[in-house]
């Protein structure tokens, strides 16, 4: 990719993926909140303002750096911090809180392609094609987050719901393996198989799928 190339590719993701990443946050610490959890709130983490959420590596320099070599795109915001002991009925309510942050990409991934709709209702606004190109890359860095989000990997979104819905005995095992999650996906993300890292192995088919889902819709 070229320099002019790569500016136009940031100015255009700029919006998508900020939100995408700040956003799902943001909807972690709404739903702590509505389930009895102050933490993130007293924090000042319950907010729609980005800036409350970048963190400097995930939501700018990764991004940034999957732009420019190419591969799926993603990144992630400061964690909100969740007390799930907080929470009224922390086994029940980590299921709410974890899905939040997957929901809040479902909505956001099927506003982008509304927004895709839309400019190709309008096909000689000088506006429609700047659209498309940050629609398509908010349905994808969307998409991203919301299978990547889901695995069944504590810490991750997946992990937290498999342990709020798994029986106690197997949800503790699973409990066990979050202080290596983050490692675990690390390796699955740089261990190649034919050429290609695990994870993308895994994600691929999930993340097109989704994207022909949205594409069915509008």
């Amino acid at each position: 990719m070229n320099f002019d190339a790569l500016i136009q590719t940031i100015a255009l993701a700029a919006i998508p993926v900020l939100f995408a990443i700040t956003l799902h946050e943001a909807a972690h610490g709404y739903a702590a909140r509505h389930f009895g959890d102050l933490t993130a709130y007293q924090q000042g983490r319950i907010s729609l303002n980005p800036l409350h959420h970048i963190d400097p590596v995930g939501t700018i320099l990764l991004p940034l750096l999957t732009l420019f070599v190419g591969g799926i795109l993603f990144g992630w915001a400061k964690p909100v911090p969740v007390n799930f002991s907080a929470l009224r009925r922390p086994k029940q309510d980590m299921l709410w809180v974890a899905l939040a942050g997957p929901l809040a990409n479902l909505v956001m991934a099927l506003f982008w392609g509304g927004m895709i709709k839309v400019a190709l209702m309008f096909p000689e606004n000088y506006f429609a094609e700047p659209l498309i190109g940050m629609a398509q890359i908010g349905v994808t860095i969307n998409a991203v987050l919301l299978v990547l989000n889901l695995l069944p990997l504590p810490p991750l979104d997946g992990g937290r719901i498999a342990i709020s819905l798994l029986p106690h005995r197997q949800a503790f095992q699973l409990a066990k393996v979050e202080p290596y999650g983050m490692v675990i996906l690390i390796l699955l993300a740089v261990v190649p198989i034919g050429g290609q890292p695990i994870l993308s192995w895994i994600l691929s088919p999930l993340v097109t799928s989704f994207i022909q889902f949205v594409e069915t819709i509008f």
